[in-house]
């Protein structure tokens, strides 16, 4: 049994009993715990109950789907969450990540893939290690402090889910230098996603949303076309 894997508990959603089972003996197999449920209401259930690490939700279930299901999640909790996608189904793809999802995995899978997803999200989850300590005064706006994972806006703290904090992490570290695509996906996401660029763009996105003042227009986090992103070097310019 892998000693890296032993601790984490995974709650897999699916209305399919056959296919709850094969993820169970897979994950099992290598370490995890497992918990079950068959519908939506069971997952919010066991969400409360059992506080899994992860948890693999079906997009395609009666009653409640994965997105009503997915929705009910972040209002109550940032626990990761990875779809289980039809094969081919793009649009469910994107609207599971937009609605919170941090990954997707299209079906059929195999244990090495499931696998591998579920070790790079939860390693994105992970405590943000680093060298950045102390209160980061960007500006008069906005405020940060990795010690205590708080991102300050305006006087009122801003939720980022794990994801979001950890993209910005190193985007404030490397403050004025440009981070390309490639590099934000190996050290955010993990080298499995290196075919996954829309990942950076849709993360971007949602950090602008909640930070810039204007979206359209942002000052802290500026695009280097066909390039990458750079964080506004802070300690020498003051965003307006």
């Amino acid at each position: 049994m892998p000693e890296e894997t032993k601790r984490y508990k995974i709650l897999v959603v699916d209305d399919e009993e056959r296919m709850v089972r094969f993820i169970r003996i897979n994950l099992e197999h290598d370490g995890f715990t497992v918990v079950e449920a068959y519908n939506g209401k069971q997952a919010l259930q066991r969400l409360r109950d059992q506080t899994p690490d992860l948890i693999l939700l079906d997009v395609m279930m009666p009653d409640l789907n994965g997105f009503e299901v997915l929705e009910m999640i972040r209002e109550i909790s940032n626990v990761p969450v990875i779809m289980l996608t039809a094969k081919g189904e793009e649009d469910d793809r994107v609207r599971g990540l937009e609605l919170g999802a941090d990954d997707y995995i299209t079906k059929p899978f195999s244990q090495r893939e499931l696998v591998s997803r579920i070790r790079a999200v939860l390693r994105r989850v992970e405590g943000v290690g680093g060298s950045m300590h102390g209160l980061i005064e960007v500006d008069d706006r906005l405020k940060i402090d990795f010690d205590r994972r708080e991102v300050w806006l305006e006087g009122k703290i801003v939720k980022l889910r794990p994801t979001e904090y950890r993209l910005l992490y190193h985007l404030v570290q490397n403050a004025g230098w440009v981070i390309t695509h490639d590099q934000l996906l190996a050290k955010v996401w993990g080298y499995e996603y290196r075919d996954e660029p829309h990942y950076v763009r849709l993360y971007i996105n949602y950090l602008r949303q909640k930070l810039e003042k204007d979206p359209a227009n942002p000052k802290y986090i500026l695009t280097e076309r066909g390039v990458g992103y750079r964080f506004v070097d802070f300690r020498r310019e003051k965003p307006s």
